[in-house]
């Protein structure tokens, strides 16, 4: 499950929503399902935490780059 994209993920916890209000699951096969969209929610959860720290590393990076700083190459300093 880790080595799903977060559009795959989506897809499956919209497939156990789809399936949990459909209202045709008897109680073993809802909370099975259920339980199974906890974790694809937590999997969507996770790839946006991490696209998140991703856009930050660039921002921040990006803003570094617009910073002139002096650095003194010599080796006496």
């Amino acid at each position: 499950m880790s080595n799903v994209s977060f559009e795959q993920a989506l897809k499956k916890l919209e497939d156990s929503v789809r399936r949990l209000e459909d209202g045709s699951l008897d109680l073993e096969e809802a909370l099975q399902t259920f339980e199974e969209g906890i974790q694809w929610s937590r999997q969507c959860h996770l790839r946006l935490a991490e696209a998140e720290k991703k856009v930050e590393v660039l921002l921040k990076a990006d803003r570094e780059e617009l910073i002139q700083v002096a650095f003194n190459l010599d080796e006496d300093a």
